[in-house]
């Protein structure tokens, strides 16, 4: 029984060989006969579209001739011949120009007819493909997509071209396929069924879906702190970065495809002039964003000019002869970003202190940008890289750019408030000065005396700024007064207020309700405190202060009597003395017998 069953096992096998050698005999039997392949053919690789690794990419087992004749009808290019055919392979560069065509033909073995397949261009910024298909009436049927035609009169619209094929389980079929652009064409051919096609544009449709929502959240973010800030960098950025996804929906086909499918005319153009156009942005916003005007006004009117520049380039590429646009678009692409990368070194050697951050956030995109620029001068073929390699770089430079942006606007803000609160504000401590703590000194006395409870106000001198100059030099006593402005912020609370009065003297309101005793605490503590070593400071390198406080409203009238009383309390203190807080006692008003 064993015998048997190995037996009916190698009869399967057998049969199965079988099969397979008749069906290749079949491709070559029937290819040969229409004169598609060649005898060094046979050395090629076949096209298998029951392959379960999709796509199917052409590879070598095509032909492909160029011709000049633009005109010249499918059935007389299949007649010609095998003269001037060659084998078409991955990764090969076609050198065409306005004025010329690349041919290539094909025949495809039987394959299984369960699915509907389609022949694609992963390329939406080839000008025309057509494909023919010879029926059995020996006619060749058209069908054509490509920028020169509206996207909503493609045979199926699409970001690039896909265009249907028949195929047989039976039978071998015979195709040409005509491919005219202005430029070098690099893109594969690729055999993609239909269930393939569903979940590749759902996977392709799910990236561009972040990446435009990331470029659109940018935009926004952007719009709304120009109109906030009214800063004209962000205002730049957004333009720059609506090109960008313009630039980008142009380059992927999604304009074509959603923005203007009616315009044929612009779908060609638009993956031309939107690059340069965002280029010319992005050098007005990197003048701006480094404060070029200020720095330099040559420089400005540099960036500005090569700008305008782009302007003009994107007017040229509408006029000029096609086979021509690419190389006035690299090579105003590449000055522009060189004048760009030595701005911002410039800027940054200068003190920009976000000029190296902006280059930095913007070399993924420098980098990712030579493959289209490559692909595009006809140096590399279509890939990965030259087709989603600047979304990369633009999703990696976004975010960098806007917490740039973010960290400009928080200084730009610090310094407008400092420099609209410089009447009420001490510049070099941030601590309010005498007439803000006059005003809250008057309101806490009035709140006082309302609401029947003490608060305590307190003068501190700083006295030993003479004796840490002579022991710890000239600029650890400049930092004195900050460094003790610091600490008295760190003992006050929410509803308190410090405030610097002189070179050497400082203030401080506490709000009430407290008792004398609680009063009496506040003194010592703010003595300690500020006896405390500093980090980074030799131990002995501390503030000395001498305090002076007082309850209100048992002070006086005024705010002005409250603080001449602390003052003289100050004042009169001996230079010898040891005490380092002083208690100002009640305040008594004169009476009509001391006038007497």
């Amino acid at each position: 029984m064993g015998d048997s069953v190995g037996i009916g096992h190698l009869e399967n096998r057998n049969r199965a060989c079988g099969r397979a050698l008749a069906a290749a005999a079949m491709v070559l039997v029937c290819g040969l006969g229409l004169g598609l392949v060649s005898p060094v053919a046979m050395a090629r690789t076949v096209l298998d579209l029951s392959s379960t690794a999709l796509p199917v990419e052409l590879m070598d087992w095509g032909d492909y001739r160029l011709e000049t004749d633009t005109t010249l009808p499918a059935a007389s290019v299949a007649a010609g011949g095998d003269s001037g055919w060659q084998p078409t392979r991955s990764g090969l560069i076609y050198p065409l120009a306005t004025g010329q065509s690349l041919w290539i033909r094909f025949t495809l073995p039987p394959a299984p007819d369960a699915e509907r397949w389609y022949l694609e261009i992963p390329y939406p910024s080839v000008n025309r493909v057509s494909l023919f298909t010879l029926d059995s009436a020996g006619q060749w049927n058209e069908q054509s997509a490509g920028d020169t035609i509206a996207v909503n009169a493609w045979p199926v619209p699409h970001r690039h071209p896909l265009l249907p094929i028949g195929v047989s389980a039976e039978e071998p079929k015979k195709y040409l396929v005509l491919i005219e652009n202005s430029h070098s064409f690099s893109a594969p051919l690729r055999f993609v069924s239909e269930s393939y096609l569903s979940r590749s544009e759902q996977r392709t449709s799910l990236i561009l879906g972040i990446f435009f929502g990331l470029a659109g959240l940018a935009v926004m973010l952007a719009a709304l702190s120009a109109v906030s800030l009214r800063d004209t960098a962000y205002g730049l950025y957004v333009v720059s970065v609506a090109l960008m996804a313009l630039t980008q929906a142009a380059m992927t086909g999604i304009g074509g495809l959603h923005l203007w499918p009616k315009l044929p005319a612009w779908n060609d153009l638009s993956s031309l002039v939107l690059p340069v156009l965002t280029v010319a942005s992005l050098l007005w916003f990197s003048s701006a964003a480094v404060s070029m005007p200020a720095r330099s006004r040559s420089l400005h009117r540099l960036l500005l000019g090569l700008g305008g520049l782009g302007i003009v380039a994107s007017a040229g590429i509408v006029v000029i002869e096609p086979s021509h646009r690419f190389q006035l678009v690299v090579s105003y692409i590449v000055i522009a970003m060189i004048t760009a990368v030595l701005a911002l070194l410039w800027a940054r050697r200068r003190g920009d202190r976000y000029g190296g951050w902006l280059l930095l956030g913007g070399l993924p995109l420098l980098a990712l940008s030579v493959f289209p620029l490559a692909r595009l001068s006809g140096l590399i073929p279509v890939s990965f890289l030259t087709m989603y390699g600047m979304q990369i770089g633009i999703a990696i430079e976004l975010p960098i750019v806007m917490v740039i942006l973010m960290f400009r606007s928080q200084l730009r803000r610090e310094n407008l408030r400092r420099i609209q609160g410089l009447d009420r504000v001490d510049p070099s401590t941030g601590l309010i000065n005498e007439a803000v703590f006059t005003e809250r000194l008057a309101r806490m006395m009035a709140r006082a005396g309302r609401f029947k409870h003490q608060s305590a106000v307190l003068l501190i001198d700083l006295v030993n700024t003479e004796q840490v100059q002579r022991d710890f030099g000239r600029r650890a006593a400049e930092e004195l007064p900050l460094r003790l402005a610091a600490r008295l912020l760190s003992t006050a609370r929410e509803i308190d207020s410090a405030a610097r009065l002189s070179e050497q003297r400082f203030g401080m309101v506490v709000e009430g309700p407290m008792t004398a005793e609680e009063a009496a605490t506040l003194g010592p503590r703010i003595v300690a405190r500020c006896l405390m070593p500093y980090k980074g400071l030799p131990e002995a390198c501390v503030a000395q202060v001498r305090v002076a406080y007082a309850l209100v409203p048992r002070q006086g009238p005024s705010p002005e009597i409250v603080l001449a009383r602390l003052a003289q309390r100050l004042t009169n203190i001996p230079a010898e003395s040891k005490r380092a807080v002083f208690m100002v006692p009640d305040y008594k008003a004169p009476t009509v017998a001391h006038y007497v």
